[in-house]
This record gives C-alpha cells, sequence and structure tokens, in this order.
C-alpha cells in the first residue's frame, strides 16, 4: 500500500488540473521570476495568474525547497 502524498504535493494534481499547466511550468515561472522572496512569489502568483493563496504558497515552497537542494 502506497503512502498518501503529504506536503506541498499533495495539492499539485489539483493545480495542474485547475490551472492548466504542470508543476515543472509553474515551478520554471517561479525559477525565472525576478522575484525571489517567499510572500512575494506567493503574491505574484495571486495577482498575475489568478492563483488561491494555498496552491501559490505550495508551488513557491516546492520550487524554493527544490532549488535549495532540499
Amino acid at each position: 500500500m502506497t503512502e498518501p502524498v503529504k506536503g506541498p504535493a499533495s495539492y499539485f494534481p489539483s493545480i495542474e488540473n485547475k490551472y492548466g499547466r504542470r508543476i515543472a511550468d509553474w515551478t520554471n515561472l517561479i525559477r525565472t521570476s525576478p522575484l525571489s522572496k517567499h510572500m512575494e512569489l506567493v503574491n505574484w502568483l495571486k495577482t498575475e495568474h489568478g492563483m488561491g493563496h494555498g496552491h501559490a504558497n505550495a508551488l513557491v515552497a516546492h520550487a524554493l525547497a527544490e532549488s535549495s537542494g532540499k
């Protein structure tokens, strides 16, 4: 039996369905943004892409963790 997905990744299926982009596309957008602080990126996703706070927060947390190698 597989364990349920936890943390930011638990949002990924609904993010892809709701906003029509793959997670890799979102993380690429986040990495190439001139912004670097967590909440700046969350607010950018919310205002520029109409994303909800939870989805934006999950994507930013994931992208920043990947970038830092965590």
